[in-house]
């Protein structure tokens, strides 16, 4: 067998997480070894109609990257956010809190933008060639054994590799954290979250609404044109009712949550729905190991924070990376690793638990407690200082100690 292929990082999972994290280390770093490996085919990633809300430090760091610009004509702004609590049969839904698009910071820039997952990862993928980023797709890592100096791992073709780093950014329900003995907290929320877009007669205006429905919210999310990108969630038995019956089963049962304020509309993807938990991983490094975005955490989208937690990963973990390379220290140490470990699990396990409370509280119709969450949501209304606050929070720029590419700048 020949000798093992020697690299600085190689990062498991081709997703949005794993190529930015190796872009970051490339661009910042151009002489370490870097390689991506995939278990999806090649241009799998196109047939990906899932769009994502970026706030503004994930923007920053998009840009940092060099790919925002690219990608900035296929992101929608999000100009105004509405909140609403109802039944599904109510006539009228009162809307309790609104929300205006405008971010925190000098540059005119609103706080999030709805942006389609191909757009990001064809993003990332054209920077990652440019730098010299290797790429294995249809590429899975089998097993691997931690050394004192570097890691052996054994991929599915057969051929292993050498590295100094080993990075997990392969999803939730991750394979390597299992290898690497890491334990999870993990609840299920039974539920699932529908996802699907639609498009509709009547502009959005870069509206987007979220309604908390007894089952759980139902958000209506901007995309370029008249379209609009659906996180519908429900529980899991109505979830696998709605995406396997017919077309006009599940418009009809569409309309009833969506309104007709926007005309008719028509489903323009296939429809999915993924089940809903909370999952959090005890530790985020081991020896040689590091986990990075779902596989480190997976939280309720109530919030839309999921991706902008994973890129907050990948700036500080791309971070550490490169500054303990240029200080000759050894990446993969767990000494060195530890600085990710305690820059990102205390925000992580904070938004677990916030999108957890939310969640308890609003997926229910329980009197008491719609009395109090909607009195709630009405006093945060009233308030400006206190909305501006969670304005800046959902940027997530806010405080300090914040790594470089969140803000801005490059590492």
């Amino acid at each position: 067998m020949p000798e093992a292929q020697m690299l600085d990082v190689l990062v498991a999972g081709g997703g949005y997480v794993g190529l930015s994290l190796a872009v970051a280390v490339k661009k910042a770093a151009p002489h370490l070894a870097v390689e991506v490996v995939d278990a999806a085919p090649d241009h799998a990633w196109r047939k990906d109609e899932r769009a994502f809300a970026i706030v503004a430090a994930a923007r920053n760091l998009l840009d940092v990257l060099g790919i925002w610009n690219e990608i900035e004509p296929e992101a929608e702004p999000i100009r105004r956010m509405v909140i609403t609590d109802s039944r599904t049969a109510d006539p009228v839904r009162p809307v309790f809190l609104t929300f205006e698009g405008a971010g925190s910071g000098d540059d005119g820039q609103p706080f999030a933008h709805m942006v389609p997952n191909r757009a990001i990862t064809g993003g990332l993928l054209k920077q990652a060639e440019a730098l010299g980023v290797a790429i294995r797709w249809s590429t899975s890592v089998e097993g691997f054994a931690t050394g004192q100096h570097s890691t052996t791992v054994t991929l599915s073709d057969g051929t292993e590799r050498q590295t100094r780093l080993l990075v997990a950014c392969d999803g939730v329900r991750s394979k390597l954290r299992d290898m690497a003995g890491i334990k999870v907290v993990r609840f299920d929320y039974g539920q699932s979250g529908i996802v699907t877009t639609v498009e509709h007669e009547r502009p959005h205006e870069g509206t987007a609404e979220e309604h908390f429905l007894p089952a759980g919210p139902f958000a209506t999310l901007p995309l370029t044109g008249n379209r609009s990108s659906l996180v519908w969630t429900e529980r899991t038995e109505d979830a696998r009712r709605l995406v396997e019956s017919d077309d006009l089963v599940f418009e009809e049962e569409l309309e009833r949550r969506f309104g007709h304020k926007l005309g008719a509309l028509k489903v323009v993807d296939g429809r999915r729905a993924f089940p809903l938990g909370l999952t959090l991983a005890r530790a985020f490094v081991a020896p040689r190991f590091a986990l990075a975005g779902d596989a480190a955490h997976g939280i309720h989208p109530i919030s839309g924070q999921g991706l902008n937690l994973g890129f907050k990963d990948v700036a500080a973990l791309a971070e550490t990376i490169v500054e303990a390379d240029r200080l000759g220290l050894d990446i993969g140490a767990v000494s060195v690793l530890e600085r990710y470990e305690t820059w990102r699990r205390f925000d992580t396990v904070r938004m677990g638990m916030t999108t957890d409370v939310l969640n308890r509280l609003f997926s229910n119709d329980v009197t008491p407690l719609r009395v109090l969450r909607d009195v709630g949501l009405g006093v945060v209304d009233r308030l400006p200082g206190l909305k501006s606050f969670f304005i800046r929070q959902a940027e997530g720029t806010t405080g300090g100690n914040h790594p470089r590419m969140l803000v801005g700048q490059p590492i």
